[in-house]
């Protein structure tokens, strides 16, 4: 059997658990394009050697999703950031042009994550504007975090990093986008949720690293919504936690599902079915058929 002539992939490491073929396999299918999206395991000093070996490969390629720990570097790699790229200095997505050779140095980059983190959190009861949001980790997804937390109009952010020194540049993100921004130790987001301080909670640790705030939560988080971005294994301490002291869980693979339809959007804009000329209708079918695809109920 021949191999598809469109191409995709999602790159990064850990990447095995990584649930982004089945989101994109499904939407392509949907959409009636045959596109060969896989997995590749890199670090960023692996990335000079895939991209020569891709290239080598026939087929052209509509793009790549990149997780950690490649987001800042191929951020510096594209030739096209976004306005959001550069700000934010990390991307998830790079978009090919119409040739389709694997070459960053030829592509266009985007943050999906915000859209991501948005539409997550909209699938939460009641939750339009927060004024004050809580972001625990100060990586790369805690920047999309903060952009989100921007264009949802909210006014303050507080992040809770296990390191301060990390928060710097979303210190600096926080300036220049007019967010009163915060930033305590991670041991302290307890104390913030028994004084009522915040009005939803983005985790963007990786599994297992906020467990020892998970062991505190107790009866504080009543009534407040989170969004874990650490989906496997799932559910997370804290999301258990989370839940039984009463507060509403955003799955991370909601997060995983709302990037991803932005992504197919951005791939198959030059393929002969582009997801954005799609009906409402059918744009809904297809985000149903992805998130079937992952096993995912809404909120």
């Amino acid at each position: 059997m021949s191999r598809p002539d469109l191409r995709a992939a999602v790159w990064g490491s850990p990447i095995g658990h990584s649930r982004s073929p089945q989101l994109h396999r499904a939407a392509y299918e949907f959409l009636g394009l045959e596109v060969d999206y896989r997995r590749y395991e890199a670090q960023p000093q692996d990335i000079d050697a895939v991209l020569s070996a891709l290239d080598a490969e026939p087929g052209r390629w509509l793009g790549f999703s990149v997780t950690m720990p490649l987001k800042a570097e191929f951020a510096r790699r594209v030739a096209r950031p976004s306005d959001r790229v550069q700000r934010l200095g990390a991307l998830n997505t790079v978009v090919f042009d119409a040739e389709g050779r694997p070459d960053p140095a030829a592509a266009a980059g985007e943050n999906t994550d915000v859209e991501g983190i948005i539409r997550a959190l909209r699938e939460a009861d009641d939750l339009s504007a927060p004024h004050r949001m809580g972001l625990i980790g100060a990586g790369a997804t805690a920047a999309a975090g903060l952009e989100a937390a921007r264009q949802m109009g909210c006014a303050a952010v507080t992040v809770y990093a296990r390191t301060a020194s990390r928060a710097a540049p979303l210190q600096d993100l926080a300036r220049t986008s007019g967010i009163e921004l915060e930033v305590r130790d991670l041991t302290e987001v307890t104390t913030d949720l028994g004084h009522h301080r915040l009005d939803a909670v983005v985790s963007t640790l990786p599994p297992g690293a906020a467990d020892g705030v998970a062991a505190q939560i107790h009866e504080l988080a009543a009534g407040l919504p989170l969004l874990d971005v650490a989906y496997d294994p799932w559910p997370s301490a804290l999301a258990l936690s989370w839940e039984e002291a009463g507060g509403q869980v955003v799955n991370g693979l909601t997060m995983l599902l709302h990037q991803a339809v932005e992504q197919v959007r951005l791939f198959t804009r030059s393929t002969e079915r582009p997801a954005e000329s799609l009906s409402e209708d059918e744009h809904t079918a297809m985000v149903d058929a992805m998130r079937a695809a992952i096993g995912l109920s809404r909120c």
